[in-house]
């Protein structure tokens, strides 16, 4: 399938403004209650004793905010990031060099921690737990390590896959947290602060209508903000109404529940060819012709959540709120 226009992954496009929307301090982050009262804590207690927090372990979907909260830790603790992802450490030299360049209570953040190589992840193991890595030199029978001591840092790993982590690497965080979908109320919030920040005049049912298509995602209500944006300005006169919304979600493909045409072939597949499931994964990857990792980890989780489809031991089964949904009637 080609890029979805509700894909929650991050455009090389929109990272600078992103940027420039996301919250500074935990105080301005939106949603993810519990994980803010509890990080608040431990970010309180670190500085307290004036030490590094300790390594910390975010999964979820892609769009929920890991990146900004890493980036807001470095923030409260006073100290600088340095971002880098698993895919772009590639030897377990080039872990060292990054190690090496931190400073005393610096946050490193490394994002896709789950694609690391395992001989990169065997130099973190003991820089993570002893704050210092061991380094060989020379070649053959003249080959000798040394360890090099390493300032005391704060790992931030960010993963959607949790499940692909190693055990012994999963095992080195001490604080680890899931980040869940957000609720319509939040986004809308989200929504107006991002409106504002931009210069953007919305009124609050308008906002709602943004928020309740959004899949729960904040990256997905501000893109969704921005486009809303381009259109309001060019057919209307500039104000993010209601209507002003709907229509252009409409145009885009989105529907009221924030399902795009990816999401309605799934879930007509399932009800239309395999009258409503139960289908095996593999079976469904084939008939829309994608890979099955693909629906588990991309389109599912939000079908799931939100109660299109069960997942069950025989496969997949579109639920009744599916066939009414796509005003359909279950085949008995």
């Amino acid at each position: 399938m080609n890029k979805r226009v509700i894909s929650t992954e991050l455009d090389h496009r929109e990272a600078a403004n992103e940027n420039v929307l996301r919250p500074q301090s935990l105080k301005e982050y939106i949603g993810q209650q519990k994980v803010k009262e509890s990080l608040k804590v431990y970010l309180d207690a670190a500085k307290k004793r004036n030490e590094a927090l300790d390594h910390v372990l975010l999964y979820g979907p892609p769009g929920l905010g890991k990146t900004t909260l890493a980036n807001i830790i470095a923030s409260e603790m006073g100290v600088q990031i340095k971002i880098t992802t698993g895919p772009a450490i590639e030897k377990p030299g080039d872990m060292a060099a990054i190690l090496n360049g931190l400073s005393e209570n610096d946050v490193l953040f490394i994002d896709e921690i789950h694609r690391l190589n395992r001989q990169v992840e065997e130099v973190l193991y003991t820089a993570m737990e002893d704050f210092a890595i061991d380094v060989v030199l020379g070649k053959g029978p003249t080959a000798h390590s040394i360890r090099l001591d390493l300032p005391h840092f704060t790992l931030v790993g960010a993963t959607t896959r949790a499940g692909l982590l190693s055990a012994p690497l999963r095992d080195r965080f001490g604080v680890v947290f899931h980040l869940e979908f957000y609720t319509p109320e939040e986004l809308k919030t989200i929504v107006v602060n991002s409106a504002n920040k931009i210069n953007v005049e919305i009124e609050e049912e308008g906002a709602f209508e943004l928020a309740r298509r959004s899949r729960g995602t904040p990256r997905l209500a501000n893109r969704w903000l921005k486009r809303v944006r381009d259109f309001a300005e060019i057919k209307y006169d500039g104000i993010i109404t209601k209507e002003v919304a709907q229509n252009t979600l409409d145009i885009l493909d989105v529907d009221a529940m924030g399902l795009d045409r990816y999401d309605k072939e799934i879930l007509l597949m399932i009800m239309d060819k395999f009258a409503g499931g139960p289908v095996g994964i593999d079976t469904l990857a084939a008939a829309i012709g994608e890979e099955s990792g693909t629906i588990e980890d991309v389109y599912e989780p939000y079908l799931v959540k939100n109660g299109f489809i069960h997942r069950t031991p025989k496969g997949r089964v579109a639920t009744d709120l599916a066939y009414e949904h796509f005003h359909r009637v279950r085949p008995q």
